[in-house]
């Protein structure tokens, strides 16, 4: 009988593969940062309805949630050296497309992603919380700052955390298609492993095994945060001490 599938093959590579796991956590963990920081600008944006802004927001989030992924990767390659050539033409500045790394499209892209989807999800968290705690904190003289800061935030992170946690699956997943901006991260690497030897479905299953153990770990991380910050009704408990979070 022909030898049709390699199992061999199939854990033999994963070493391989994962000597490119530091690109793919790079990508994923600097763009779900910026995209929580862009998603709260936007959230906190559209709560207060800055005029203007409000409205480019909205197109924004639009814009991105009705176009693939895929797609954005392609515009941010193609179009930050267009953008850059505009900038040159009209301002005289002497920006180098040739020298622009493939990773900066990379990062551009997911990072507005990210930002799109993580902005509805945030400004959720921040409307669940308790509306007598701000107008107590506004009668202690809190700015909006920090009312921001000490009391919205802490509470609203909680709420969003379980979506954020499966926008990060979701994000560590989407990594593979860096592969189209010439940027090789772990499919990327396993496309050329595959190209190779002709053993696609091997090199595939692979792949599939490291994600899924990826994906379970980020669960896992999840919920032990989930746990750890939630505040419970038992004072005694390690989540709980005089207030704060631990």
């Amino acid at each position: 009988m022909p030898n049709i599938i390699d199992f061999g093959l199939i854990f033999t590579q994963i070493p391989t593969l994962l000597a490119y796991l530091p690109v793919t956590l790079f990508i994923t963990i600097f763009s779900m940062l910026l995209g929580v920081i862009l998603g709260l600008i936007i959230a906190v944006i559209k709560m207060n309805k800055i005029p203007v802004l409000t409205q480019i927001a909205a197109v924004f989030v639009s814009f991105i949630r009705g176009t693939p992924l895929l797609v954005q990767l392609y515009l941010s390659f193609y179009g930050i050296p267009i953008l850059l050539r505009y900038i040159n033409y009209f301002y005289d500045t002497n920006f180098n497309m040739n020298g622009l790394p493939p990773m900066l499209f990379v990062l551009i892209a997911f990072s507005f992603n990210e930002a799109a989807y993580n902005s509805e999800t945030i400004r959720a968290a921040l409307q669940s919380v308790n509306k007598g705690q701000i107008e107590a904190a506004q009668s202690l003289g809190m700015t909006y700052g920090q009312l921001l800061r000490r009391i919205v935030i802490p509470e609203a992170f909680i709420v969003a955390l379980p979506n954020l946690g499966n926008t990060l699956i979701g994000l560590l997943k989407g990594t593979s298609l860096a592969f189209v901006c010439s940027v090789t991260e772990m499919t990327g690497r396993g496309k050329t492993l595959a190209g190779h030897s002709y053993r696609y479905f091997e090199v595939y299953i692979s792949l599939a095994l490291i994600y899924w153990a990826l994906t379970i770990l980020i669960e896992l991380l999840v919920k032990y945060l989930e746990k750890r910050l939630t505040i419970s009704d038992d004072k005694n408990t390690p989540s709980y001490r005089k207030g704060k979070w631990l």
